[in-house]
């Protein structure tokens, strides 16, 4: 809508919600002082010669010091969008009736995220909490529906966990897998994965001889996804669309800009990699940095290497940083916020497995020789050797069956902070070596394979050299005695068969009076036998600290208590699954 007019020689008008009019009289210094706003384009038409800028803080601050009056309707839509708004200077939002109560930081990042109006970056430390901050802000307008969660594949489960888990009532979710397009869309929350939402392309030579690539609707969900008129997108781990030229990042774009509120989650610094911020920011709110080659020269430091540029560079990091906390970004560290948080973190990440008809037909067949065996009070000792060497043969069925999004869950880990390191602990050699195969480059080993010095040296490595950012122990052989500490996380991909073991392997990086949060990550199979040892060994936590407490309790072995509750759920009247 055209701002009210304003008399004047140098005037400044609203023109429409992401668009400022300037009209002025003609003089050089003016015109250079126009010119230099981010995005000015010359007009000229039955109205008169003027220019045209998108609406933004920066291009308000030159018309400012260049002398214009601006017209007040300039002022109200900035102030609409929340700009000028930093974290400081909200209150914390009480959202009522989540399954989960939020820390007092989470409930000031909601309190942002409302403040923007639903556009915002949300850019806090892995471990934080972004993922229940959105659902929160989620939860605050039921009105806003549906809306469209869109991450890595090895997430989507987890995002279905924590919205069970968060949001009050049955919520219709809706998890979409695979290219078949003539499933409906009816969720009012749909998690989708980067890989399958994008459509494809094929490449042409036009005119010139030039390759360019055509675009092939309908060939991925965005378009699907457009004519259900999504009113909220989140994008999580918002870092994988950092590439221009990326399919994803196209399909990202083509969709936020239908989408009235946009929500990006990523604990990638960006303001240290101002290159890999510019496509974040344009998603959210394109009016901040209009001009792409204004940004990288910048604040990306670009150079010609004689070649080509190179925009790797950071510059002005300080004015960057102050720009995105005025406008869309919030991001608090974990030393910021250790007087709300535990000690402890513990997170239980679902992971996909990619052979689950394997899976399916072995859990089935254990499930009938339970049947058979069940009640045999006289040969229990006898079999349970036999019981427990069918159960291990499902677990590293599960295990192997997620090795692949696991890895990738290790790779985002790392890739969200480069000093960052984790400990991850597994079980078999096999297993071990994969992982060593996948990032041998910065990874160290402890297993029984090892000899003690060079236990030692791997050890010494981890805790000093800042290159060695990961390190895979065997919970038997690098579960006790070893000092971790240069890590604050711990990751299990298998799981021991008594807390005690569990304990000890996590207390490798964890020691009392840190000035870290401490974060212990469980990587779960989804809808296998892994899901009910962790329900398990989660209850015997308590046991355990009930114990060092001095408290008097029952604590029976954990695989008698894992075979009598798939005995107790075994019965022929119900469907065959391990799975809860």
């Amino acid at each position: 809508m055209r701002g009210t007019k304003i008399n004047g020689k140098k005037i400044a008008t609203l023109r429409n919600e992401e668009t400022i009019e300037i009209r002025f009289d003609f003089d050089w210094k003016t015109l250079n002082e126009v010119r230099a706003i981010p995005g000015a384009r010359f007009r000229d038409d039955s109205t008169g010669k003027y220019w045209l800028c998108p609406l933004s803080l920066e291009a308000l601050d030159l018309l400012k010091k260049a002398g214009f009056r601006l017209d007040p309707a300039l002022e109200d839509a900035i102030k609409d969008r929340g700009y000028g708004v930093t974290i400081e200077d909200v209150k914390t939002i009480n959202v009522q009736n989540l399954k989960r109560e939020l820390y007092p930081f989470q409930k000031q990042g909601v309190a942002f995220i409302e403040a923007k109006g639903g556009k915002a970056l949300l850019a806090d430390d892995m471990g934080l909490g972004k993922t229940i901050q959105a659902l929160a802000w989620l939860h605050l307008h039921p009105e806003k529906r549906p809306a469209v969660i869109l991450c890595p594949a090895h997430l989507k489960l987890n995002w279905a966990r924590e919205i069970e888990q968060t949001l009050p009532g049955k919520q219709n979710t809706q998890v979409i897998s695979g290219t078949n397009h003539s499933i409906p869309l009816t969720g009012d929350i749909i998690i989708i994965n980067f890989d399958i939402f994008h459509n494809k392309y094929e490449a042409y030579h036009d005119t010139s001889g030039k390759k360019r690539y055509r675009e092939l609707k309908g060939t991925g969900w965005v378009d699907y996804i457009l004519n259900i008129k999504p009113q909220v997108l989140i994008i999580d781990e918002a870092h994988f669309v950092k590439s221009t030229t990326a399919f994803r990042t196209k399909a990202t774009r083509k969709l936020a800009r239908k989408t009235p509120h946009v929500i990006a989650l990523t604990g990638t610094p960006i303001v240290n990699r101002p290159i890999e911020g510019f496509n974040i920011v344009q998603i959210i709110d394109k009016t901040i940095f209009p001009d792409f080659w204004k940004y990288v020269h910048k604040y990306c430091d670009a150079k010609h290497n004689g070649f080509g540029w190179d925009f790797s560079g950071a510059s002005n990091k300080e004015e960057l940083h102050a720009i995105l906390t005025k406008t869309i970004m919030i991001r608090r560290r974990k030393k910021d916020v250790l007087k709300d948080l535990p000690d402890k973190i513990y997170s239980y990440i679902p992971v996909e497995i990619d052979n689950y008809d394997e899976y399916q037909k072995a859990e089935s067949n254990f499930l009938a020789y339970i049947r058979m065996t069940k009640g045999m009070a006289a040969s229990r000792r006898a079999k349970n050797a036999e019981h427990l060497s069918k159960i291990e043969a499902l677990k590293q069925l599960a295990v192997q069956g997620k090795m692949k999004y696991v890895l990738r869950w290790v790779e985002n880990f790392l890739e969200e902070d480069e000093t960052k390191k984790l400990i991850l602990f597994a079980i078999h050699k096999d297993v071990i070596e994969k992982i060593m195969k996948k990032f041998k480059k910065i990874a160290v080993k402890v297993d029984g394979s090892v000899p003690m010095k060079a236990r030692e040296q791997a050890i010494k490595a981890f805790q000093e050299d800042p290159s060695v950012r990961l390190f895979v122990g065997n919970i038997k052989a690098a579960g006790t005695g070893n000092t971790l500490t240069a890590a604050s996380s711990v990751a299990f991909l298998e799981f021991p068969w008594t807390t005690g073991e569990l304990a000890q392997a996590e207390d490798r990086g964890y020691r009392i009076g840190q000035t870290k949060i401490f974060n212990v990550y469980f990587l779960l199979a989804n809808q296998t036998i892994e899901q009910k040892i962790a329900e398990i060994l989660d209850g015997k936590r308590e046991i355990l600290d009930a114990i060092l407490d001095g408290k008097s309790v029952e604590d029976r072995p954990l695989f008698q208590e894992l075979f009598e509750s798939i005995t107790y759920d075994t019965k022929p009247e119900k469907k065959e699954g391990i799975s809860h």
